[in-house]
């Protein structure tokens, strides 16, 4: 399956549900052209000031960056580029995506708390390891109310297995935020 030019795929869920690996993995797929955006990126450029994202005083902090992140996956998608943005999305800021006016998907990558944890801290490096807050994000997704549609279970799923079941998602139109499904669609 070739993913759409112009769309863009919105890819969360919590730390350590495989979002970063599979967006990577679905940019460098042959076909349209493509671009992988890593939200985290948008944080990290953020010198002086910086809050951390999971705090409740960086509402803010972090509507400003969704709007960055917006602008910039609408520049590519409006330049015939699939977009693949990865990050830690929560469903309030889907207005300011949906404001683009561009063909958009939701997918929130679901695994268990404990598998979640368990993949934050074999990372290592600089990445998220702190478990109380990869399990409180983890919780953020564990019901995502009207949203729920938009989860993927990739629990025990490995890297391969989890592109082909988001690649297989995509397809059944289901994950789509606006506008008519595609042809590949079902």
């Amino acid at each position: 399956m070739d993913l759409p030019a112009g769309h863009i795929l919105i890819l969360s869920g919590h730390p350590g549900s495989g979002k970063t690996t599979t967006a990577e993995a679905l940019a460098h797929m042959s076909g349209v052209p493509k671009v992988h955006l890593h939200s985290d990126d948008f944080w990290g450029y953020i010198k002086t000031g910086k809050i951390e994202p999971w705090l409740p005083e960086s509402h803010t902090q972090n509507q400003m960056v969704m709007e960055i992140a917006a602008g910039v996956a609408g520049a590519y998608a409006r330049n015939n580029y699939f977009v693949a943005l990865d990050g830690v999305i929560r469903p309030w800021a889907l207005p300011i995506f949906s404001a683009l006016d561009l063909p958009l998907h939701y997918v929130v990558l679901r695994t268990s708390a404990d598998e979640a944890v368990a993949r934050c801290l074999a990372r290592g490096g600089d990445s998220l390891s702190d478990p109380d807050v990869v399990a409180a994000l983890h919780s953020e997704f564990a019901d995502l109310g009207e949203h729920e549609r938009f989860a993927l279970d990739v629990g025990g799923l490995g890297r391969a297995e989890t592109i082909t079941a988001l690649q297989a998602a995509l397809t059944t139109g289901r994950y789509r935020l606006n506008g008519p499904p595609t042809s590949t669609e079902g």
